[in-house]
């Protein structure tokens, strides 16, 4: 016979050592087995161990005006990172995590971009927009050459962790010339190495999607240089290949995915571009680029 376990015996501080090792959702909802489940599960003990170990730094050394040591709680602080993007980099990059597990979600601004002919006010410019976590977003004036890149260092990055990778941008009321043709997106590890899902193409005008006989361009999986390649799915057709809406507003494209073990694989560059066809081009909006967590839904 199998001797049952009655946990309600144990010590509230031992429970709360058992469920740090759980996550936060297991957390929450064991909290509600009972009165002391719940003392356990909200104590200090549990979140600290959800937190990112380096979660005092991060928060301050932001340009957010919080304090790690203002929160009544850890739970607190831990939700507080997960809903409200935390300013770091000047502004320039922001962090948020993952309600389910804590991990580490990046937002860099589109200032901290490499766009050619960002800077000169005839192709680009440069404004406020109230719906963007950062100062400034670019807006395209007109250009044939789109090219936008972006580098990442992984060593800040969740460990053990499939990333995925997108733009995040709206149109403006005069966007013409992303319809066609597809541009060219990747994310790859600086210098080779490391398992991320290459180059493929996609669809920048989000009506597409919606026009009949319009077919998915195929995938374009990079060279997968580990064992844990399996894992980088390519994107279901449709999905994936076309702007989709966000619960912020905003809209976003996927750029690719990578896997991130101990950050050991250095820096990760991911960009989209649209410099073949010679077409004229306006009206997007760029707010920036995020790395998530995969299959977490923003």
């Amino acid at each position: 016979m199998h001797e049952v376990v009655d946990f309600s015996v144990l010590p509230e501080g031992c429970i709360s050592i058992i469920l740090s090792f759980t996550s936060p959702r297991d957390a929450c909802v064991l909290s509600l087995v009972s009165l002391t489940f719940k003392s356990a599960a909200d104590s200090d003990v549990v979140w600290e161990k959800f937190l990112p170990s380096d979660y005092k730094d991060i928060v301050n050394n932001s340009v957010s005006t919080i304090n790690s040591n203002n929160f009544p709680s850890k739970k607190e602080l831990y939700f507080h990172l997960c809903d409200i993007p935390l300013l770091l980099q000047e502004g320039k990059q922001s962090l948020t995590l993952e309600r389910k597990s804590g991990k580490k979600c990046f937002m860099i601004g589109a200032k901290e971009l490499d766009i050619t002919w960002g800077d000169n006010p005839q192709y680009w410019k440069w404004n406020s927009h109230s719906e963007s976590r950062f100062g400034d977003v670019a807006e395209l004036l007109s250009v044939c050459w789109l090219n936008i890149k972006g580098i990442f260092n992984t060593q800040v990055l969740s460990p053990k962790t499939i990333y995925a990778v997108y733009m995040v941008i709206k149109f403006s009321e005069n966007t013409y010339g992303l319809d066609h043709p597809a541009a060219d997106v990747k994310v790859e590890f600086v210098g080779g190495g490391g398992v991320s899902s290459g180059g493929r193409s996609v669809y920048l005008d989000p009506e597409c999607n919606r026009r009949p006989g319009v077919q998915h361009v195929p995938h374009r999986l990079g060279l997968l240089r580990r064992r844990f390649g399996h894992i980088l799915r390519p994107a279901f057709p449709r999905q994936g290949y076309f702007p989709s809406e966000r619960k912020d507003g905003w809209m976003e494209i996927e750029l690719g995915q990578f896997y991130n073990d101990q950050g050991e694989d250095g820096e990760v560059e991911m960009g989209l571009s649209e410099i073949k066809s010679g077409h004229w081009k306006a009206g997007l909006i760029v707010q920036g680029i995020e790395l998530r967590p995969r299959n977490n839904t923003t």
